[in-house]
């Protein structure tokens, strides 16, 4: 304690910003290099993981929020999300997500549960029967609604990107008590200036356009947000979040009924 005490102002802020910020996104790239991850989208899988059964043998309702790792370079920073739903017999399953080519929302573009840039998807909400009826109207709704789904909107950072466009989603069906994972880079993207509820609505946020952010709530935890890159705490289900890596630590559990 007595080193830092002795350490000037700034080169103590710098030396906390290196180590919550950089140095995680340097191991990330790191673990990278050395692995074997599909460099490029054209040598990817992208096919389904067989994950979700045939639609029309799921007579219930369902909604399912699924992340994956992003591509190239870029998954060092990022995971991709996506929303996938089904109403009560319906004979196959719908999925939305956005992309940075062409008009941005996309609608089936790849199967429900397929894998993203090779890699298997993570389901962090997955909701059935009644619950999940009352939410697809909604969910619906904010796709329709949904302000930069237009050819020239998608910006890859600090958003308007894919996971802006599933957070505006969580934020429309606060019900999910539901926040993205602190390593999908554009979820915090906000027209401006915003002070307010958190996405999952337990908590309060400051956000300047997405560059910077901190939040405090009952499902993010604390969080600061720099450049995109998110550092902080997970007070729930105890664990640390770090740029690159997302959230370490207790498991968190798939959310799988509304926020009572």
């Amino acid at each position: 304690m007595t080193m830092f005490r002795r350490l000037p102002r700034r080169t103590l802020i710098t030396l906390v910003l290196f180590t919550l910020f950089l140095a995680p996104i340097i191991a990330r790239a790191a673990f990278y290099a050395l692995g074997n991850e599909p460099r490029s989208w054209r040598n990817a899988d992208w096919s389904s993981t067989g994950t979700l059964p045939p639609a029309e043998e799921f007579k219930s309702a369902r909604v399912i929020v699924f992340t994956g790792t992003t591509g190239g370079w870029m998954g060092v920073f990022s995971v991709h999300s996506w929303i996938v739903l089904k109403r009560a017999n319906a004979r196959e399953w719908t999925r939305y997500d956005v992309v940075g080519w062409g008009n941005p929302v996309r609608v089936n573009g790849w199967p429900a549960d397929g894998r993203w840039y090779g890699n298997m998807p993570v389901a962090i909400a997955d909701v059935s029967g009644a619950d999940a009826e009352r939410l697809i109207p909604k969910i619906e709704a904010a796709v329709h609604d949904y302000r930069f789904a237009h050819a020239g909107d998608y910006r890859i950072w600090p958003g308007p990107n894919s996971n802006s466009f599933t957070a505006a989603v969580l934020r429309e069906v606060t019900e999910l008590g539901l926040a993205l994972p602190p390593n999908a880079v554009g979820r915090d993207y906000r027209a401006g200036f915003y002070a307010g509820r958190t996405d999952s609505g337990t908590g309060v946020e400051l956000n300047l356009n997405g560059y910077a952010a901190i939040k405090l709530g009952w499902v993010e935890g604390v969080e600061l947000n720099l450049l995109g890159l998110v550092a902080g705490l997970d007070l729930r289900h105890p664990g640390l979040k770090l740029p690159g890596f997302g959230r370490i630590g207790v498991e968190s559990p798939v959310a799988s009924a509304l926020a009572r």
